[in-house]
């Protein structure tokens, strides 16, 4: 091997060589292998990272599982209460893979201020409810602090507080109606935060509060509940984890989880993996067919070499192998100059996210970004070993080629 080490980086070390004919074409194959890695690169990562935000986003505010009273209907509204016992929620916690669970109910109310009104959903939750979950999008001021005392303070969404004009420290009054004959119901709160999730559905609707402004209005006992929000440890194993919980609750209780609920919007971020294995597909063509081509105006240029080679007495493996240690450092050079445009460009886009989308069409405000050594390697490894294999085909020229013809070849 010392041989054709030497005489691969003769020839591309040589001033014949950078000057040669095949100079550009080797140079437009080394771009051509870094311009696809930078879209495998940007693909992959932008893809998986908006999934991941969707997805997030989706159960940060709604939980993966929810369990709820088959009466509710469908309705976005807590109509039917839960019973909440410690049987209950022992016999939750002991099924593998879940992580937390939560105490929510939901109440459509009318938001009145001295100049406008407009509609929303109260969401009360309890002292223990995980705001962990939603924390990264409280954008300004605190959560409400739910205590064993009832609590006016309120989260609002910046949208909502746009629209109505309203900002931290101000009031605001709610009218709820307990059904269409009683009497309304007035509550006054006290905004405390304000929260932006980029998912319109949620910033146009939701308000968090104390759920015993509920439990008072709808007649609910304290251990009565709108629905169980449930949050699970791997999102991979939500249909086993679903299915689990759905034969241990009672027969007049539903559970569903957020694929389920948000079904359209799991079936439309689903399309991003075919378009991510098709671009992979595209460009992995493209690596081949210039690696191809690289390899071909190699050997036609440098036939009369292999001729004299082969007089002198180097067998067609090792003749091989000097081509194909070339290759490889023109792969090398692709895969290097690729990895370091397009992990630049997606680390600056992940800290100052300059490239935005519209929230009403992707959920988001921005092009999220998700970034994995395991990811970058392995298309680090196939698009070399794609290459490799690519070569292998017309690197069996070289054996076609007779000392006698090649040396009169000009």
């Amino acid at each position: 091997m010392k041989f054709e080490f030497f005489l691969a980086k003769r020839i591309i070390s040589a001033k014949a060589y950078k000057s040669s004919i095949s100079a550009p074409i080797i140079k437009i194959g080394i771009v051509a292998i870094a311009l696809s890695v930078i879209v495998m690169l940007v693909s992959i990562s932008t893809g998986i990272g908006l999934q991941n935000e969707i997805r997030d986003k989706v159960s940060a505010f709604n939980g993966h599982i929810k369990i709820s009273n088959f009466d509710n209907n469908n309705s976005e509204e807590s109509l039917s209460p839960i019973n909440v016992s410690k049987t209950l929620i022992q016999g939750l916690d002991s099924i593998n893979n879940i992580k937390s669970i939560n105490q929510t109910a939901l109440k459509f109310g009318i938001i009145r201020t001295s100049e406008d009104f407009d509609g929303a959903l109260f969401k009360g939750v309890d002292s223990t409810y995980s705001w962990a979950n939603i924390s990264e999008y409280i954008i300004s001021g605190l959560r409400p602090n739910i205590t064993s005392l009832t609590s006016n303070e309120v989260l609002i969404s910046d949208n909502l507080s746009n629209k109505l004009d309203l900002k931290i420290n101000d009031s605001f009054q709610m009218i709820f109606s307990r059904n269409l004959e009683s009497k309304v119901i007035i509550r006054k709160f006290n905004i405390v935060g304000l929260y932006d999730s980029g998912f319109n559905e949620i910033d146009e609707n939701i308000i968090f509060g104390d759920i015993k402004h509920l439990r008072r209005i709808n007649n609910w006992g304290s251990n009565q509940s709108g629905e169980l929000e449930i949050f699970i440890d791997d999102f991979n194993l939500i249909k086993e984890t679903s299915k689990k919980i759905y034969e241990y609750t009672p027969s007049n209780y539903n559970s569903v989880n957020i694929k389920q609920k948000y079904s359209s919007i799991f079936d439309w971020i689903q399309i991003f993996d075919k378009n991510i294995i098709a671009i992979l597909f595209i460009m992995a063509l493209v690596c081949s067919i210039n690696i191809i081509s690289v390899l071909l105006v190699l050997i036609l240029e440098r036939t009369n070499m292999i001729g004299i080679l082969k007089s002198m007495g180097a067998d067609n493996q090792s003749i091989r192998r000097v081509f194909l240690i070339i290759v490889s450092y023109i792969i090398f050079l692709g895969l290097l100059m690729g990895n370091v445009i397009g992990l630049c460009f997606l680390s600056v886009q992940k800290k100052f996210s300059l490239v935005k989308l519209d929230p009403e069409i992707y959920y988001t405000s921005h092009v999220p970004v998700y970034l994995s050594f395991d990811y970058v390697f392995i298309l680090n490894l196939f698009t070399f070993l794609v290459c490799l294999f690519s070569i292998a085909v017309p690197s069996y020229l070289i054996s076609k080629i007779s000392p006698i013809d090649s040396i009169k070849f000009r």
